[in-house]
């Protein structure tokens, strides 16, 4: 009888470690963004102040679970890194570099050299000598600061007009078509390990990709480091183009650069005046024509956005080889910059996480593809 009694008692302790030990293996075994296509590309997001600082732990647990790169959405552009002529404020860059240290993440530094979101000391200046020391400066301290812990640099952003010829912007009226050049050298030598991107959107629609592929032939030409490109990929479920931006992967690619993704998201609102790309600098007013979904997305352009995020990702997996990262632009469709863009106050869907954190159609659509 004491025998029975211990076996019974054995088993009684044995039983729930094995179901535990099943359980753990089994949620091993989930497929996650990141590990579904492990083997294929980085899968990237984009994170702002309160996910850097772990404020909020549903959006958290979605950084570290589903993705293995991270972008910084505003906290590296030189207005909040470099405020002033002698003073950089890296509180929060130091902060986004440790998470992804602490999670093993691919981390991408966004962005060096940028017309937009400037310093007022600088957004304005027309002196030859004193953008050409920022530019200087700029990158020779926020790159060296992080040489070794950066993956990957954006380091000219959207230096391209819509016809294909050089944005004039503030470094080019100053230094002229150089500036780009010098920035991709200075870049090399403050951080020689980095990978580094010229990084812009509608440049796989063809007058602006021609423009881009000569950025990158120049740059080439003149033995100057530049390891891709980024196609920030801001479109919309009603506009997609899948044959320019497969046309444009290729093209680059030929160029011998990676070609990454690096701003997804797909708009499922209205686009005023058919205005095209991310142009932060376009504003318009809102009306209820513009804004229709603010009581919530209806199934059917739920669907329709699920449909054109698989066409995408087969597109991509497609064209794997070629491409080093897909990064989507926000965690959730509560934190996307489309909500304020290019209307304010709208109500936007356009991510694979609502804004609850619950997984959207359009997230099985993608993580469906690898099963």
């Amino acid at each position: 009888m004491k025998k029975n009694i211990f076996k019974k008692s054995l088993l009684g302790i044995m039983l729930p470690a094995f179901f535990l030990a099943q359980i753990s293996c089994a949620q091993k075994s989930v497929k996650t963004l990141k590990t579904a296509y492990k083997k294929d590309f980085v899968m990237g997001v984009a994170i702002g102040t309160e996910h850097i600082l772990e404020k909020d732990a549903k959006a958290n647990e979605i950084i570290k679970s589903e993705f293995n790169g991270i972008t910084a959405e505003n906290i590296m552009k030189a207005e909040v890194i470099h405020p002033q002529w002698d003073k950089y404020n890296f509180d929060l860059s130091d902060k986004f570099i440790e998470l992804g240290q602490k999670n093993k993440m691919y981390i991408t530094g966004h962005t060096l050299v940028w017309h937009s979101q400037l310093p007022p000391f600088i957004r304005r200046n027309n002196n030859k000598d004193s953008v050409q020391t920022f530019m200087r400066n700029h990158i020779a301290t926020v790159a060296g600061r992080y040489a070794g812990k950066i993956d990957s640099w954006d380091v000219v952003n959207e230096a391209l007009e819509e016809d294909g010829t050089l944005r004039k912007s503030v470094y080019l009226k100053t230094l002229g078509e150089g500036y780009i050049q010098e920035a991709f050298e200075l870049a090399a030598k403050a951080d020689p390990k980095a990978a580094l991107y010229y990084n812009d959107y509608n440049i796989e629609q063809p007058a602006k990709r021609k423009g881009a592929i000569e950025i990158v032939k120049k740059l080439k030409a003149a033995g100057v480091k530049i390891d891709g490109v980024g196609i920030q990929g801001h479109w919309s479920i009603n506009t997609l183009n899948l044959q320019e931006i497969e046309d444009a992967i290729v093209d680059f690619s030929k160029l011998g650069v990676k070609v990454a993704f690096t701003e997804l998201d797909l708009t499922v609102l209205p686009n005023p005046w058919d205005m095209k790309g991310a142009d932060v600098n376009q504003s318009y007013k809102n009306s209820p024509q513009m804004n229709p979904y603010t009581a919530g997305m209806p199934d059917s352009v739920g669907v329709v956005l699920a449909q054109k995020y698989e066409d995408l990702f087969k597109l991509f997996l497609k064209h794997k080889d070629s491409i080093s990262r897909i990064t989507f632009w926000g965690v959730n469709d509560g934190h996307s910059w489309l909500n304020g863009f290019p209307i304010r106050g709208r109500v936007n869907y356009p991510l694979l996480f609502d804004r609850n954190y619950e997984k959207k159609k359009a997230y099985f659509s993608v993580l469906n593809l690898k099963k």
